[in-house]
Parts: structure tokens; sequence; C-alpha cells
């Protein structure tokens, strides 16, 4: 199964098993504690009162929008690039469209979801705390599908396959390659309503909205450089440093998530007495000093970190595979009589 098949149903999955375990647990509404817990909880007060900071959820969120963005923007523009021949030209305008209609398909998204999580707003805390898992879960899987870089070759690869069978065929282009850029562009934004979700159930809609602005006047400046101006721009560097950014702004929702999970009382909080952080490194970065979030926070980084070291070490194996394979392969030469190749002149080679 390809990556491009296995990320939409892995989604979906998370998505679904996350919101069937967390209804019972809401049933019924408000039960006593008992006392003992409660006690156990009075420590910890303060710490759970903390909140994210306005300014760093439109930071995490225009980080989110951009990110996801410039995926799409760089996958439309290579597509794109492959159909410059003149016989191929009339070709872009079906896939242009299919790219347009995903933006709408996308704001449609956004409101089903709201509506979705409106109908379950009883749930309270429980219901931030299950869409906050499923914005570390797409993280997750983004982070890690960008450090492994075979996701890039193996989707970018299935992309051309697509279109080099619609160019081939005698019916259905037009329609097909519609198809084809609304699926390279949508994804990305279902990826990115998921993860904002959460970040509107934590500070509010209105706050995310204006980093969803500053996201897309970012995605739109590189979209308008790339398509009407024709200006070729450092995408790998882009995709690097969004990819960092992206890394720093899933430990921070490990650590919010946490955060929230404590509040409702699904994760023990256990305060780290020792040290006294700053009230600002929760705010902006979900560093809360308990046990449970610093570790869940390190593990976040650990994953990220060392994804990327695993992808760069399975790159350099591959890399001394083919040396050694190249090298051992006998070097192509001139029979004379049956015995021992000779070896080619230089002027051949």
């Amino acid at each position: 199964m390809r990556p491009n098949t296995i990320r939409p149903i892995v989604l979906f999955a998370i998505t679904a098993s996350l919101a069937a375990c967390a209804v019972p647990s809401a049933l019924p509404a408000e039960q006593e504690q008992p006392a003992e817990r409660v006690e156990s909880l009075d420590p910890a007060e303060e710490v759970l009162n903390a909140g994210a900071s306005p300014l760093a959820v439109i930071s995490n969120a225009a980080v989110i929008v951009f990110r996801e963005g410039l995926e799409a923007v760089i996958i439309l523009a290579a597509l794109l690039a492959s159909l410059s021949r003149p016989e191929y030209r009339r070709f872009r305008r079906p896939l242009a469209a299919g790219a347009g209609l995903s933006l709408l398909a996308t704001a449609l998204t956004w409101l089903l979801t709201r509506q979705i999580l409106l109908s379950f707003v009883w749930l309270g805390e429980r219901l931030e705390a299950v869409v906050s898992l499923v914005a570390v879960a797409v993280l997750v899987l983004i982070t890690n599908w960008f450090f492994h870089r075979t996701y890039w070759s193996d989707w970018m690869a299935s992309m051309h396959q697509v279109k080099g069978r619609l160019l081939n065929a005698e019916v259905g282009q037009a329609i097909g390659l519609l198809l084809l850029g609304f699926t390279s562009v949508y994804r990305e934004g279902f990826e990115m309503v998921l993860v904002l979700q959460a970040l509107v159930l934590d500070a509010g809609l209105l706050v995310v909205l204006q980093g969803v602005a500053v996201g897309l006047l970012a995605v739109s400046v590189v979209g308008v450089l790339t398509f009407s101006l024709q200006k070729r721009l450092p995408y790998m560097h882009m995709l690097v440093l969004t990819g960092v950014l992206i890394g720093v702004v899933l430990v921070t929702m490990v650590g919010h998530t946490i955060h929230v999970m404590q509040e409702v009382a699904w994760v023990p909080t256990a305060p780290i007495q020792a040290i006294s952080l700053p009230y600002w490194l929760g705010q902006w970065f979900g560093v809360y000093p308990t046990w449970q979030t610093l570790g869940g926070q390190l593990a976040a980084a650990t994953f990220v970190i060392g994804s990327y070291y695993l992808a760069e070490g399975r790159k350099e194996r591959q890399r001394k595979s083919r040396t050694v394979k190249a090298k051992a392969q006998p070097r192509q030469g001139i029979h004379v009589g049956g015995d021992t190749p000779e070896p080619l002149p230089d002027r051949v080679k």
C-alpha cells in the first residue's frame, strides 16, 4: 500500500477511535470525585490554571497554515511545470481548477467540522482533550513523513504517474486532471483543519483566525512568486525551516494536550517541586512543571529528532550500498579470442 493511501486511512482511524473512546467516558456528565483524589490535585491546582498565550496560538496557527500551504504550492507547481510543453498546456487549466475547488472544499470541511464539534460541546474539556489528541497524531504523521524523504519522492512519483496515464488516455482527461489537482491540494487542507480545531478549542475562534490570516498571506506571497512571476524559490530550505517549526509546534501541543488531560483527570498530575518554571513557558511552549508534561514533550522531541537521523542514516546506507555495487560490477571490455577482456580505450569510455 502506498504512503499516500496509508496516510488518510491512519488519520481517519485515529479520529474515529479517539472520538469513540471519549463519549463513554463523559457519561454521566459530572460525577463526584473521591475525596482522596481531590486532595491529591490540590497541590497542583496552580499548575493547572496556566493557559496558552493568544500570541503563541496565533504563531502556531500561522506556522501550520504556511507549512501545509507551502506543500500544496510545491506539489501544484511541479505538476504544472510538467505540462509546460505546447501540446500539454491546455491540460493546465483543469489541473488548476481542481486545486481551486480543493480550497472551497477545505473551507466547507472547516465549517462541517465546527458544526460537529459544537454538537459535542456538552463534553466540555473532554472534547478539547480528544481533539487535541487527534491534532497531535496528525502532527506526528506530518513530522514523520517530512523527515522520511521517501514519502515526498513516492508521493510526487505517484502524482506524475497518474498524470502520465491521464495524458495517454483517450477520454476523461479533463475530469481526471481536475480530480488530480483537487486531491493533491485538499489533503493538505484536511490536515490543516484537523490541527486548527484543537487550537480553536484552546484559545477561541477569533484568535486562531488571526493566525490563519497571517499564514494565508505568506502562502499567497509564495504562490504569486511561483505561479505569476515564475520565480524559483529555495523550496527545500523553506521545507526544512517549516519542518523545524512544525516540530516546535508538535512539542508545544503535546504539552498543552497533556495539560488538558490532567484538567479532566485523564492523566495524573505530579508537580516537580524541585524546579520553578516561568509562567510564560507554559503559555508559549506548553512547558509545565509536571513529570507528565515534560516527559511527553521529551518523548515528542526525541521522536522528531530521532526520525530525522534514522532517515539520514538510511539514506547514507543506501548511498554506500549503491557505491559498493557499482565497484563490484565487472568492467565491460573487448574479448579477444575468449581470453580475459581487455579494458576499453579511454576515448570509448
